[in-house]
């Protein structure tokens, strides 16, 4: 018999990019999804995202994975890496094209941002395409939207909704350089890996309407997401490598795991400053509760 989502072990994930090392805000991703899975009896995976290659720095990753260690982050099974996974993304892409639910585009990013209007993640592609490239030499694949508004429900932000036409439009699955888009990658990704829940950051709530629209073509299972703030510095910029935010340092003590305890909403008590990691972690995963998380889209923090 098949199962459901819901009758499912628990298995999360953190995804990383190896595009730098560890900063806070990668670090409450960690934080906050390794919590989640544990507080489940679940799994927590490591997903190293590394399939757009201009990107990344060589020994990003593995200084990732010792930073996670040293904060005493425990890992189920293998590290899975995207670069291992194109056939899978090429099967996806290959059924979304039979099914008619792709299309080839010719249009370049200018002439996009000319004909169309800005959305919430940049031009909004118009469907120049859709009826064939009309002369244009093919560059990109793209997923056909033909929903307007979709609801979708969030374990932190509650009810949602978004009209992926208006605000987003037909989306890119593979680009001209030839790489697979984020949005196909990750789709097939969490279907591969059996991912039943998503804890992120709220930079990606944007990106979950899309997620959803790829899991229905597909046929897949959807998980359940979850997206706490996006932790901001002063100036309102994200914590984000592209904003050179510092890298975590090797843990002297626990304070930086208890600073983003606090920032998740857990009221850690004083005497756990001077606990151990391991301890620290076990305070966390018995008094970890998804409710208290802030809903705000984004929250301040100064790691200085």
């Amino acid at each position: 018999m098949k199962q459901t989502l819901k009758s499912r072990p628990y298995v999360g994930r953190f995804a990383p990019s190896p595009t730098g090392e560890l900063h806070f805000g990668s670090l409450l991703a960690a934080t906050a999804s390794y919590l989640d899975a544990k507080a489940h009896h679940g799994q927590w995976l490591v997903r190293i995202e590394d399939i757009d290659k201009p990107r990344e720095i060589p020994g990003a990753a593995d200084k990732i994975l010792f930073q996670l260690d040293a904060y005493g982050f425990q890992w189920d099974g293998h590290i899975a890496r995207q670069s291992a996974n194109l056939d899978a993304y090429q099967q996806a892409l290959t059924q979304l094209i039979a099914d008619q639910r792709a299309f080839c585009c010719g249009c370049t990013r200018k002439q996009v941002a000319e004909a169309g209007y800005q959305g919430i993640d940049g031009p909004v592609y118009p469907g120049t395409c859709r009826q064939g490239l009309q002369g244009k030499s093919a560059r990109t694949w793209r997923f056909q939207v033909d929903q307007t508004e979709h609801d979708f429900s969030d374990r932190i932000q509650g009810q949602l909704s978004q009209n992926i036409a208006r605000d987003v439009g037909d989306f890119v699955l593979r680009r001209a350089d030839g790489l697979f888009a984020y949005q196909l990658a990750v789709v097939v990704d969490d279907a591969c890996q059996g991912i039943t829940d998503v804890v992120r950051g709220a930079d990606l709530l944007d990106s979950t309407p899309r997620q959803q629209l790829l899991q229905i073509a597909l046929g897949y299972p959807q998980p359940r997401y979850a997206h706490f703030p996006l932790a901001v510095n002063p100036q309102q910029q994200k914590l984000s490598k592209q904003n050179r935010a510092p890298a975590v340092a090797y843990p002297t003590t626990g304070d930086l795991l208890i600073q983003a305890f606090r920032f998740l909403g857990l009221n850690p008590p004083i005497s756990l400053i001077t606990a151990t990691m391991p301890e620290i972690w076990h305070w966390g995963i018995a008094n970890w509760q998804i409710n208290q998380v802030p809903t705000l889209r984004q929250r301040v923090i100064n790691t200085e």
